[in-house]
């Protein structure tokens, strides 16, 4: 359940996040030029009641569209928001919430519905109007059907809310507030919750308490100063000085949660703390423009109408000053376990939270698993590779799997696991919030891919009645031309690997598959990430922006009996890999289908002619 709940609401501020800073502008419009801002203008108040109406829920519906359906779905959410919006009276950004997932999941069964059966010729035709329509439709089931349901819907919770401020009851939110936060659900809450709430708050009274509920630095701000002044451990003592500064100045929550974790019971003092400063904004009628994301003071005051700059600042001194006061006595009197196996507890259940693989061999998959897709920066050779690796072991057991590769950056919108590298990880997210991330070193022989194996496969095979049947592939494309006996070069020596990938591009260069510039895209694109796979392969080859260099597919082998370094690993053969569309990756294939075969590998190591790599990989 709470995987479940964690998932929804990352989710759900998966549609606002990357659109935040739309509600700042809109904030900060809102701050300064309505009737009680900083400088009233009403010719520039004009603006506000559109951006809000329209502009904010289209952003959200089109994140949402996206991220399930692609940027067809994209297109699709923003059509399908329209009937929302025109069809009720409140702001739909709740609305947006529906209507954009649900536009990409109606255009992507209709993608996968004529996936093979669209006429060549038609595809253009197909695809424009499928969306126009299919967005039109879901434009009128909006207007007619869940406007008006996200209407009373709204109605019922700005009811709620003010049944709560009207007794005085809005403080008890923090008990559940702040606990939530630290299971990381702290921008589902802000983002999914409190900004749809509070921007319908400020169209009608011009500000909103909700702003102010999760975003107020002040009682996590109580927490570390409670710890810098009394925690027996020296180093916990020591770190909670930056923590402050990280905190309160750079608006990152996050980094007080592990002191949180380190003792369960100071939990009280953030709890007390916000109670106490959300009180104090009932009475004084405090509120905020827009909302303060991320949650440092700087944005907190900025967000705050003029006239109640010094209210705004009195609230988070309280929040502060309580959860000091509560978390003090807690923290001298108990013991807590270290910072260090703390932050380890944060980064395991962030890591969840996100749907993210724990460290190499403690990989966590949940829900059901139908399409992984590995990705690496180009979406050219090493996530290419590791896809029909994982792909071959698993077809035998898991056929109802779709395992594909692609670039990080374009991560298709179905995908439930993405496999990529540690360090490309952030992009994997940003591109792919709704999947699970495995994140591995090498993507050929890792441990997490050995566990991720284990956790596709523990429920048995499929029987092959149950697995819907696919179109068949079309006819692979020739690949003479890719490898040709002039692109091998035998008994190489090299004693870095910038050499080896030097060797590996002026190869590529002098065949006439790419233009001299590719050669340091590869060295590139071999600092963002290793191109090593791992069982003495390399695969180097240049960054995603560098594809436009590229004049036809190719690949080149270069043999290193000695070995060449690639970080703490040796690889003994190097194939440079310069691909136009997915042209090269049969020989690809072939390379991994080597890799399941020891005497062929072994012949790959030791030809002395060109001819048995040749052969081997044609």
């Amino acid at each position: 359940m709470k995987n479940k709940v964690q998932a929804f609401g990352k989710f759900l501020s998966g549609m606002v996040m990357p659109n935040i800073g739309a509600f700042i502008a809109w904030g900060f419009l809102a701050a300064l030029f309505i009737d009680t801002g900083w400088i009233p203008n009403a010719q520039l108040n004009s603006m506000v009641s559109p951006i809000l109406t329209y502009l904010l829920p289209i952003l959200i519906a089109s994140q949402g569209g996206k991220m399930v359906g692609g940027d067809r779905g994209r297109v699709m959410g923003a059509i399908a928001v329209i009937g929302c919006i025109c069809g009720s009276e409140y702001t739909m950004l709740m609305g947006a919430m529906v209507m954009g997932p649900l536009a990409g999941w109606v255009i992507k069964k209709f993608d996968q519905m004529i996936d093979g059966h669209i006429p060549t010729g038609f595809e253009m035709l197909i695809n424009n109007f499928s969306v126009g329509i299919l967005g039109l439709i879901l434009a009128i089931i909006g207007y007619y059907g869940i406007g008006p349901v996200m209407s009373v819907i709204l109605g019922i919770l700005a009811a709620g809310v003010k049944v709560l401020i009207n007794n005085s009851l809005l403080p008890l939110v923090s008990v559940f507030l702040e606990p939530a936060k630290v299971l990381f659900l702290n921008n589902a809450i802000n983002h999914g919750v409190f900004t749809p709430l509070g921007s319908q708050q400020v169209e009608e009274l011009g500000k909103s308490i909700m702003y102010m509920l999760e975003s107020n630095p002040g009682p996590g701000l109580g927490v570390l100063l409670a710890y810098g002044a009394f925690s027996k451990d020296p180093a916990t003592k020591s770190s909670a000085p930056g923590a402050v500064i990280i905190h309160f100045l750079g608006g990152i929550h996050e980094i007080y949660f592990p002191y949180v974790l380190m003792n369960p019971a100071v939990i009280v003092a953030p709890i007390a703390g916000n109670a106490c400063a959300i009180l104090f904004y009932m009475i004084t009628g405090a509120g905020l423009n827009g909302p303060a994301s991320p949650g440092s003071i700087i944005a907190f005051m900025m967000m705050t109408p003029k006239t109640q700059m010094l209210v705004s600042a009195l609230g988070v001194i309280i929040a502060a000053g309580v959860s000091f006061l509560v978390a003090s006595p807690i923290i001298r009197v108990s013991g807590a376990k270290s910072l260090s196996d703390a932050q380890n507890q944060m980064n395991s259940m962030k890591a969840e939270s996100k749907g993210m693989a724990a460290p190499a061999g403690t990989v966590k998959v949940t829900g059901e698993i139908r399409k992984i897709v590995f990705a690496c920066d180009a979406g050219m050779g090493s996530s290419a590779m590791g896809a029909t690796k994982f792909r071959n072991r698993i077809k035998g057991i898991r056929p109802d799997i779709t395992v594909t590769n692609t670039s990080v950056d374009n991560v298709p919108g179905d995908a439930d696991i993405v496999v990529c590298q540690t360090i490309l990880q952030d992009r994997a997210a940003k591109s792919a919030p709704q999947a699970q991330l495995v994140t591995i070193g090498n993507f050929l022989a890792d441990p997490a891919l050995d566990a991720l194996f284990e956790q596709v496969t523990a429920s048995g095979s499929v029987p092959a009645a149950q697995v819907e049947e696919k179109p068949a592939e079309p006819e692979k494309k020739d690949d003479k031309g890719l490898l040709v006996r002039e692109g091998i070069l035998l008994g190489q020596k090299a004693d870095t690997k910038e050499e080896a990938i030097q060797a590996a591009g002026e190869l590529l260069h002098k065949l006439g598959y790419v233009d001299e510039s590719y050669i340091p895209a590869m060295q590139e694109r071999e600092k963002l990430a290793t191109t090593y796979m791992g069982m003495g392969i390399a695969i180097p080859h240049g960054t995603s922006q560098a594809k436009g260099t590229v004049k036809k597919s190719g690949i080149v082998v270069l043999q290193y009996p000695d070995g060449v370094p690639f970080g703490d690993e040796k690889a003994n053969l190097v194939f440079g890999i310069a691909g136009v569309g997915d042209e090269h990756l049969e020989i690809l294939s072939n390379i991994c289908g080597a890799l399941e075969d020891e005497e062929i590998m072994e012949a790959l190591l030791t030809a002395k002619d060109p001819a048995i790599v040749l052969e081997k990989l044609g």
